[in-house]
């Protein structure tokens, strides 16, 4: 076994990569912990029943399972309340998984309102599953109603503080959401807790408590399947420190636990492009987009073949991330984010600020600032850009985390506004923090900052 006492606490995610596979199996290499003290695996939908009432990931395999005995189970047992509920929770997981939200999600919120009807009072149970949904939707408002609903049915029902903490976070309610994770962790440990802490960390600026945080989960995690989920989430987060092998080894690990597990895939062929290893890149990204043609996964693929020059397989991208955008809304999902983003750097950046205010005006998360302040700034309104560029990445909005993208875009606002000595330094921060962040803007920082005659130091050439 390998020895990990004298690994400080916050690197032990880059650890767990070099140590989970042994033997075809699974080993953890944490004090105590070893294949003769696990306990014995429950069956696949008994499982994934567990996981998904819990918020934790599943595998589609055993979600299929259990979706199968769950239906199987109302079909019988109609004013069955719990077993409705767990079906749309079961729906939720597989929509979320897949390419299937637009079917899903619908078939979701059926079977969570039919739990509802069928014991309208105290049934927090459901009322989480809606919470859930409508994040998953990006329907913030309506899962803060939802979940505090949960709340009120039953206040020591430490699921719904997850759901709050990601509607808090939506709306920009950063404050909120703190005290949200500290009513969570006061009632439940655990993977999914600590996952959930690790979230509300990065956006405080805490990076290193981060990553020892989904450490801890994926050491903890009950299935391969949720110990694949929390690796991804540490391998985005090396991903955002510019850690171009680091988040390579996490996204490959969580793959190979979970071949299913498509944002690992989409997360390999970021890490391998800013490598230098294109072919392996591409190849990751069709993997992903052909099980899952997620948008983000599409405008992200799109945007390499720009930066590669191979303009007509970009727009078959660009195409993908419309139709898709118009298959998720079918579902409930809210789109107009990365469609905000989509239109503001390859469409009509003036729609694109339409879209962004309306969005804006309805759930004001630091997210939706980046993106409304950059599409102005592309549709030449750079002052009133200024102030949303600012709300993304200051302390007092909630702003605490060091995004290269974010950092980038107040830059370029602050260069065109005259403001070169705040240009310069945000440039720098951005190129320090992730100089491989974006194939397209990131020679455009590049050269704004040799041109404000700040001269970063190189990025590490590819392998």
């Amino acid at each position: 076994m390998v020895k990990v006492s004298g690994i400080r606490r916050r690197l032990l995610v880059g650890s767990l990569v070099g140590c989970l596979a042994l033997g075809g199996g699974v080993l953890l290499c944490l004090p105590g912990d070893g294949p003769a003290g696990r306990a014995p695996v429950a069956a696949p939908g008994a499982q994934a029943g567990s996981a998904v009432r819990a918020g934790a990931p599943a595998a589609l395999a055993d979600l299929a399972e259990l979706v199968g005995e769950r239906e199987s189970r109302v079909r019988a047992q109609p004013k069955d309340a719990r077993s409705w509920a767990v079906l749309g929770a079961a729906y939720l997981e597989q929509g979320r998984r897949t390419a299937g939200a637009a079917a899903l999600y619908p078939k979701a919120e059926r079977a969570l309102r039919t739990s509802l009807r069928t014991r309208p009072k105290n049934n927090a149970e459901a009322l989480d599953g809606l919470a859930a949904l409508a994040n998953a939707r990006r329907d913030f408002p309506a899962a803060l109603a939802w979940g505090e609903a949960a709340r009120k049915a039953a206040p020591r029902r430490w699921t719904t503080y997850a759901q709050l903490i990601d509607a808090y976070t939506g709306l920009g309610d950063y404050k909120k959401a703190r005290r949200a994770l500290d009513r969570l962790t006061a009632l439940h440990s655990g993977p999914v807790v600590r996952a959930r802490a690790a979230g509300v960390y990065w956006d405080q600026g805490r990076r290193e408590d981060a990553q020892a945080a989904l450490a801890d989960a994926a050491a903890g995690a009950s299935s391969p399947a949720e110990q694949a989920a929390w690796l991804e989430r540490g391998g985005e987060l090396a991903w955002e420190r510019g850690e171009r092998e680091n988040a390579l080894r996490h996204f490959q690990e969580a793959v190979r636990l979970d071949p299913d597990m498509r944002a690992a895939q989409a997360g390999q062929g970021r890490a391998l492009a800013a490598l230098g290893r294109t072919s392996e890149a591409l190849n990751a990204y069709r993997m992903a987009l052909a099980k899952q043609p997620s948008p983000g996964y599409a405008l992200e693929l799109g945007e390499l073949y720009e930066s590669l020059g191979l303009a007509q397989a970009a727009r078959v991208q660009y195409d993908l991330l419309r139709a898709r955008v118009r298959a998720e809304a079918a579902g409930g999902v809210d789109g107009e984010l990365v469609l905000g983003r989509f239109e503001a750097d390859h469409g009509d950046a003036a729609a694109a600020v339409r879209r962004l205010r309306a969005e804006w005006r309805r759930q004001p998360g630091i997210a939706v600032a980046d993106a409304l302040g950059w599409a102005l700034h592309r549709a030449g309104q750079d002052r009133e850009a200024l102030v949303f560029a600012r709300t993304a990445t200051d302390r007092v909005h909630g702003g605490a985390v060091r995004s290269a993208p974010y950092l980038c875009h107040l830059a370029l606002v602050e260069r065109s506004l005259g403001a070169e000595g705040p240009a310069r330094r945000h440039l720098r921060e951005a190129l320090e923090t992730n100089p491989y962040f974006s194939p397209l803007l990131g020679p455009v920082a590049r050269a704004a900052a040799a041109e404000l005659g700040d001269e970063p130091a190189p990025a590490d050439p590819p392998s």
